[in-house]
């Protein structure tokens, strides 16, 4: 198992939380914690792992910080 935080931002965050650990088996990809958030991957903007931006299969490690963003609209 591997303690992954993840942090949620603006719309993400209704509904869900702010911020969790959590304990995902060993090899899991980010593209299973999106899915598993049930967030549509065309609504993330930028996903980062360690403040770095990564693709949605990046595989996470024990420790890692997970923080997704969606698109921000305005005018």
């Amino acid at each position: 198992m591997a303690a992954i935080e993840v942090r949620l931002f603006a719309t993400f965050r209704q509904g869900r939380f702010d911020k969790r650990v959590m304990d995902l088996p060993k090899g899991t990809r980010l593209r299973e914690v999106v899915r598993d958030l049930a967030i549509p991957e065309e609504d993330i903007s930028l996903p980062l792992v360690n403040g770095r931006y990564v693709a949605l299969d990046r595989e996470l490690e024990s420790h890692d910080v997970v923080s997704l963003f969606p698109a921000v609209g305005g005018g």
